[in-house]
């Protein structure tokens, strides 16, 4: 597998663990292991915080690492990259480990990147909801799921279970406790956003899923209602520019509301919260991947929770990760550009137009 020859590769580059006194705890999850690898081996160029430490089975305990990579000044853009929200679609999570590590490689050749990360700021929580990626659920280990917690109530009728309940823990899609503060990974991500990405003009997040359908989506806000965001004309700006640089791609680019409506977004929640000043642009999208077209290969999948959201055959995993590799390269490009392609306020109006014609008529 991908992991188990990015940790083979990394144990040549570190001859000891400095991990090694937690790994009783990790034994069961090798992208932790992976990810704290690659984090020693870049620690001169990342900046890593525990923003928690969330309980698992037997009293053991696993991190909530966000790592920053870049100019940390205000005064540049930034984008976060996230996975690993929903513990069974560990593909997510990989995806980001993945385009992390190639950073972290490429920084110790690469001049252009170097010049690059002076005008731009990277965050990446990849393991977002480590315990129930350790135990193999969808939600975390208090059977919360953490795309359902946030304080959002969908406007329109959301579909019964899916859209968030709150009947049982015991029932997928739980929202948690009416009038609780959201859970432990959630207010983690919330204090990376919010200290990493909205005290800046403008900045992006990309947050990795799977298991939607047959084709790889890119969702954006809202999740709660199917009135258009603030910033429609920014995200068909965003589309255009990566239609024109990428013209044979794999995405279905819309509105989340185009599929299914959901309580407790948690990206909905964050954009709300971003909408508040006026001046700060805030674009969060989901990259939704379609695991269904890897069931259709391999049909004995299906026999498989795990199988359910990520391709369980080596060489299918590989070409997923190179996949989509490119989409996040784009985007922490687009972040440092923006100025060269976010609409000018008398383009906003075609652009605006243009948007609801695509997606809301």
């Amino acid at each position: 597998m991908q992991l188990r020859a990015l940790g083979a590769m990394l144990d040549r580059e570190l001859p000891c663990d400095p991990y090694k006194k937690t790994s009783v705890q990790k034994k069961h999850l090798p992208e932790m292991e992976a990810l704290e690898r690659l984090m020693d081996l870049g620690a001169q160029h990342l900046d890593v915080r525990t923003m928690r430490q969330v309980s698992v089975a037997a009293g053991a305990s696993l991190p909530v690492y966000a790592i920053g990579l870049g100019n940390p000044s205000p005064d540049v853009p930034a984008i976060g990259f996230f996975g690993g929200v929903h513990g069974l679609e560990r593909i997510g999570a990989e995806v980001v480990i993945a385009f992390l590590q190639s950073l972290v490689m490429r920084l110790q050749w690469d001049t252009t990147l170097h010049r690059q990360l002076e005008s731009v700021r990277l965050v990446f929580m990849p393991i977002v909801n480590p315990g129930g990626m350790q135990m193999g659920t969808r939600a975390n280990p208090g059977g919360v799921d953490l795309m359902r917690n946030a304080p959002v109530d969908a406007i329109d009728k959301a579909p019964f279970l899916i859209g968030g309940q709150r009947i049982s823990a015991g029932l997928p899609w739980y929202r948690g406790k009416p009038g609780e503060p959201m859970e432990a990974e959630n207010q983690a991500v919330c204090e990376v956003v919010a200290s990493e990405l909205l005290t800046r003009k403008f900045s992006m997040a990309l947050d990795c899923h799977s298991g939607f359908g047959a084709s790889d989506r890119i969702w954006f806000p809202y999740a709660h209602t199917r009135k258009p965001i603030a910033h429609l004309a920014e995200m068909q700006a965003l589309k255009d520019v990566f239609l024109q640089t990428y013209s044979h791609h794999p995405y279905v680019f819309e509105p989340q509301s185009l599929q299914y409506l959901a309580h407790g977004d948690l990206w909905d929640h964050l954009y709300l919260e971003a909408c508040e000043d006026p001046e700060c642009v805030f674009l969060p999208l989901t990259l939704e991947m379609g695991s269904w077209l890897w069931i259709k290969k391999n049909p004995r999948q299906m026999f498989s929770l795990k199988g359910i959201f990520n391709p369980l055959i080596e060489h299918r995993q590989h070409r997923v990760l190179r996949r989509h590799l490119s989409l996040l390269d784009f985007l922490a490009r687009a972040t440092c550009s923006h100025e060269r392609w976010t609409p000018t306020p008398a383009m906003r109006a075609k652009l605006h137009a243009d948007a609801l014609r695509d997606w809301y008529e």
